[in-house]
């Protein structure tokens, strides 16, 4: 036997250290190579570690929560093979002593070559974790794990003894904690109105993009003076021209508001260079943006993520659709990279069908301010003295008033509502 530790190996653009989010495996566990070990975050970013050794794992570096070096063991996995202690090196060690091709050729082929050190292991400190629970007697297993879910909504329905392949999910195929609700919920009207078992309390860690989340809207609303205009917004032209071009789309991706509504931004912004901008307030500096780099607000099962939509204004409708749909589906599988979640200027955030009457989004900081569309309804409206049917939108702006004033905000909106009551407009040069 013998013990291998494994150092979090460097992640790249200039991280020193990572969070870990969640463990695949507690200490006893035993892991194949390859085998799913840890989830750490990057700023926003989570990247999955996986074994690069089989056996069994020993120790590991702290709980979710904790915060790890790169370089500094994450967990120390006992191998079959001789008495010696085999460990990945420190960046330090990987520069300074290269490998014998003979030794290289003893390692796993995914294992950065380290020599074979004989004195003890570094010792991590021990975490009791309580065990895994475990799918309940009656349940497939096999289903079970292909059915897409995160790993928090299949712990909780492995809790409450769901087979996940009996839930319906409301949307993209993938389970969430909502679908287990109306699942449980629909099982307990089949209990011949027996009331349900209330749920047991929970303590939830807030942890991971949930802190991160946490952190930036406290800091946002602690040194940002929000102020938020609401206007509503005749979309019927809107909408029946989408309608239209979805229906000649051909093989391109089908239009939502939102690509429509982020050309009338771009169209609009050069007028109101305010609002493109970043505001330093150490420094004291705000930064007016010429290209339009557009955070999209997205719901994933770990919170809210911004990807970022590059050069938003030398792009056509089909081309937003297209990248919106990439970057949605990036942050939602936990594949967005730093540089995609990064660098915007300004930001638009949806609720979708959910919609609302109004809102008051919260600035993406440093930028200075952030577009909400609110749901589409159909009410009778005058048109002169004739009654019609017309599909109504409010839109809402938030912004910071140390930069941006109270009638810049309006004019913007008010720009917005003419190309978007009009949206041939949207079009034309």
């Amino acid at each position: 036997m013998g013990l291998y530790t494994f150092r979090l190996p460097d992640i790249g653009e200039g991280i020193a250290e990572a969070e870990i989010v969640a463990w695949h495996v507690k200490v006893g566990d035993r892991i194949e190579e390859d085998g799913k070990l840890a989830d750490l975050m990057t700023d926003k970013a989570t990247v999955e570690m996986e074994s690069p050794v089989a056996g069994i794992v020993r120790e590991i570096a702290g709980e979710a929560g904790d915060t790890i070096a790169i370089g500094s063991a994450l967990a120390v996995i006992e191998t079959e093979g001789e008495d010696d202690v085999a460990e990945t090196p420190s960046p330090a060690e990987e520069k300074a002593a290269p490998m014998s091709a003979e030794t290289e050729a003893d390692l796993p082929p995914s294992v950065t070559p380290s020599p074979v050190r004989a004195e003890p292991v570094e010792a991590l400190p021990s975490v009791e974790t309580a065990p895994a629970p475990l799918i309940p007697s009656g349940l497939d297993e096999t289903s079970h794990k292909s059915v897409l879910a995160s790993p928090a909504v299949r712990a909780r329905a492995k809790e409450l003894g769901i087979d996940l392949a009996s839930v319906k999910a409301a949307q993209d195929g993938r389970v969430r904690h909502a679908d287990l609700d109306v699942f449980l919920t629909y099982s307990a009207g089949q209990g011949y109105g027996r009331p349900a078992a209330p749920r047991a309390d929970e303590q939830v860690k807030v942890i991971g993009m949930r802190r991160r989340i946490a952190e930036n809207m406290a800091a946002a609303k602690r040194n940002i003076p929000h102020f938020t205009y609401v206007d509503e917004i005749d979309v019927t032209a809107l909408e029946d021209m989408r309608a239209d071009l979805n229906a000649n789309r051909g093989n391109r991706p089908k239009l939502t508001m939102l690509p429509l509504l982020i050309v009338a931004m771009c169209k609009s912004l050069p007028q109101f260079p305010m609002l493109n901008a970043r505001y330093d307030d150490e420094a004291g500096v705000v930064t007016r943006y010429g290209a339009v780099h557009i955070g999209m607000a997205t719901q994933t099962d770990a919170g809210l993520m911004v990807p970022v939509i590059r050069d938003a204004q030398a792009k056509n409708v089909w081309q937003l659709a297209t990248e919106i749909g990439r970057l949605a589906e990036a942050a939602r599988t936990g594949k967005a990279t730093s540089a995609e979640l990064s660098g915007s200027t300004i930001t638009v955030t949806s609720l979708g069908p959910l919609g609302g009457i109004a809102t008051t989004p919260v600035i993406n900081r440093p930028e200075v301010a952030i577009i909400g569309p609110n749901k589409i309804v159909e009410r009778p409206v005058f048109d002169g003295d004739e009654l019609v049917r017309a599909k109504l939108m409010n839109l809402s702006i938030s912004c910071d008033h140390r930069v941006v004033d109270g009638w810049d905000a309006a004019s913007y909106v008010q720009a917005l509502k003419k190309l978007l009551e009009t949206p041939v407009l949207l079009f034309a040069d």
